[in-house]
């Protein structure tokens, strides 16, 4: 949803509880109340049209690419889909897989969906399940890990425009080697 578009969210149904994670292209939150009534044009299932300022991607239709055996991704929100500043999407870990260990030029969040993941970042091991949610600043080695018997499901939050991983050794992400903090673009 572009910044300065007038939206709302709803739960339409009456029986079963709504779970919304949002993100902002900012650090400060904002939201503006409208006191405009806007006629609700009903689209169910359809996409916007090409004159709309909003863009969707439907889960089941989004592309899918594996970052690692076993580690298959849907970026759900970027630049290339009209937003500035911030990308996101869900990753899905088949028990035992993980992912490299890694930097961004940017802060990530990551929120675990489903199942238990380890988190290593830069030394230190958390374990995360319930939507438990991690910031990991830009430039510092992390990764994550299913070591469980069952899938393991995060949504990820970049504040960048285009995912982007730069990989690093494994070692610095479970603290055997120690991590120089370095500006970013060095």
């Amino acid at each position: 949803m572009p910044a300065g578009v007038a939206h709302e969210v709803t739960n339409a149904s009456s029986s079963s509880e709504l779970l919304a994670l949002s993100a902002f292209a900012s650090d400060e939150i904002t939201r503006e109340p409208v006191n405009v009534a806007f006629e609700v044009k009903e689209r169910g299932k359809k996409n916007p049209t090409p004159n709309d300022p909003e863009f969707i991607v439907r889960f089941a239709e989004a592309e899918t690419y594996e970052l690692s055996e076993g580690a298959e991704f849907r970026d759900l929100f970027a630049g290339r889909f009209g937003a500035i500043g911030i990308c996101g999407g869900y990753g899905r870990f088949q028990p035992g897989a993980s992912l490299p260990c890694h930097t961004h030029e940017y802060d990530e969040s990551i929120t675990v969906a489903e199942g238990e993941a380890a988190c290593l970042v830069q030394g230190t091991k958390y374990v995360l399940s319930g939507c438990d949610t991690a910031f990991v600043p830009q430039g510092r080695p992390h990764r994550f890990l299913n070591h469980s018997d069952s899938p393991m499901a995060i949504v990820w939050v970049y504040a960048g425009s285009e995912p982007g991983r730069t990989l690093v050794n494994s070692s610095y992400c479970d603290g055997t080697m120690v991590w120089q903090e370095r500006p970013i673009g060095i």
